[in-house]
């Protein structure tokens, strides 16, 4: 009682109004939206293709959607908070699927095949994987700022962990995870972390967590003894629903990491994809696949970028570069050539002219206004289309579409120790750091992407960065 007159001022004045249910009712929403957005595109293309079959007959399987999302929240779509977007693309995918299977299946053998067409059915499952997925997305970036939306979180830990969690959830709304309070111990910590209040220690936990209905805890204490972790779940750990606690192996997997009971041990098991035969035969026919049918199509845009750069400025159209791949072994990248003749010139030159850029240039070999690119150049950066020879590199094997940026000697340095895990994979023509930001990131923050992309691979991983490549290409994001 005296603990909760002497917290009634903090807690009357803690601001918690993130609530599950609307979350959830939007996504559910959002996805039903997107399947009957599938069904309807579906059923009227083949009905203005050839109208020679009956529309009531697909109108009556409207309320098979609901075994969409009974799916959906078998594998845990729901409410969509606190899930990376590389499981929720392989979630959709194989739960959209395995109900698409059954339905066909059930039809097939009630021997209702002559009467559904296949045509349709093959179409909706292809439209609703892509629409369910982009309404999740539209719907996050139109409400994931709302004060509703997602959970409230508590975090224990104000430390340098705690501080991290805090700023990268407040940085990604998507995850729908919102720190409404921090707790900890070392009274020198109370006060604000990111204009949350840090009220207390960690025994207040249950009092505010009933108080304001947070049913999401975040232990961010990596650093503290064994006994006094175990003694602050048991204590405080039973209050909340969803308990997250954040291991002390930073820069470890944690996208394929599942938990394992040992005979009551705790054990976290990490599939390395990279030694599954199965995920990189795939990775090897969808490179080789993809680059077969894409060099095809813009094969025409190819021709035409060739003709333009001859027209712009003299010079060859092409441009190698000679680039570290797997294993440590060197190759020549190729590149539609987007500098003038005499580059390098130039840009002693222009940096000669302007010393107050050549900090940002020795630190991220970038400039906003490189005086180096001709006009082409410029709009082939932007659209990433300078980059389309290398389909020719990914043929040979020796890129991927997928993958760390491809580097040169002078940069194994500022990889430094995570040089080795760079060299485990075939650079790639697109990678995480390019559908994070582009030039927009540090080049640390480049580094640290790409050492990500190799602990944490999978072809799942590779799916979702080029859907976002296209994406960013298309914007422009972070491109100059």
């Amino acid at each position: 009682m005296q603990l909760n007159r002497t917290l009634g001022p903090a807690i009357s004045a803690l601001s918690v109004s993130t609530r599950t249910f609307p979350t959830f009712a939007m996504m559910v929403g959002s996805d039903l939206l997107g399947l009957g957005l599938a069904a309807l595109i579906s059923v009227y293309v083949r009905f203005i293709l050839d109208g020679q079959f009956q529309l009531p007959l697909y109108w009556q399987l409207l309320p098979l959607m609901g075994l969409f999302t009974v799916a959906y929240a078998a594998v845990g779509l729901y409410p969509g908070v606190a899930i990376s977007p590389v499981d929720e693309l392989r979630w959709v995918t194989v739960s959209t699927s395995l109900v698409y299977f059954v339905l066909g299946s059930t039809i097939f053998l009630r021997r209702e095949g002559e009467v559904y067409s296949r045509g349709i059915f093959l179409l909706a499952w292809l439209l609703s994987i892509g629409l369910v997925l982009a309404g999740r997305a539209l719907t996050r970036y139109l409400f994931a700022q709302k004060r509703w939306w997602g959970y409230p979180v508590m975090v224990l830990g104000a430390g340098k962990t705690g501080e991290m969690v805090v700023r990268t959830l407040q940085q990604r709304p998507r995850i729908g995870l919102k720190p409404v309070v921090v707790l900890d111990d070392n009274p020198e910590k109370h006060g604000s972390l990111h204009n949350v209040p840090v009220l207390g220690g960690v025994e207040l936990a249950p009092v505010l967590a009933k108080a304001r209905k947070i049913p999401y805890a975040i232990v961010a204490m990596p650093g503290v003894s064994r006994d006094r972790l175990l003694q602050i779940l048991e204590q405080y750990g039973q209050t909340f629903a969803h308990l997250l606690i954040i291991p002390d192996l930073f820069g470890f997997s944690s996208l394929w990491v599942e938990a394992k009971d040992m005979g009551g041990i705790l054990g976290l098991e990490v599939r390395q994809q990279l030694l599954l035969p199965g995920p990189r035969l795939a990775k090897f026919l969808i490179d080789r696949l993809i680059t077969l049918m894409g060099g095809l199509i813009v094969l025409p845009f190819i021709i035409l970028i060739a003709l333009l750069i001859r027209i712009d400025s003299p010079g060859p159209i092409l441009y190698g570069q000679i680039r570290i791949g797997q294993n440590g072994e060197s190759f020549k990248a190729w590149k539609f050539r987007s500098m003038v003749k005499n580059a390098d010139r130039t840009l002693e030159s222009y940096l000669a002219d302007h010393p107050e850029l050549r900090e940002s240039w020795e630190r991220d070999h970038k400039l906003r206004n490189d005086p180096r690119i001709t006009r082409v150049g410029r709009f082939l950066r932007q659209t990433s289309l300078d980059e389309l020879p290398q389909l020719w590199n990914i043929l040979r094997g020796e890129m991927s579409l997928v993958g760390p940026r491809p580097i040169v000697d002078e940069e194994i340095q500022r990889y430094g120790e995570k040089f080795g895990l760079y060299t485990k994979v075939t650079p790639g023509l697109t990678g995480l750091w390019q559908v994070s930001g582009r030039n927009n990131l540090t080049y640390e923050e480049r580094v640290s992407l790409d050492a990500y992309y190799v602990r944490n691979w999978s072809v799942w991983l590779d799916l979702y960065i080029l859907i976002r490549t296209v994406w960013v290409v298309i914007s422009g994001e972070g491109a100059y």
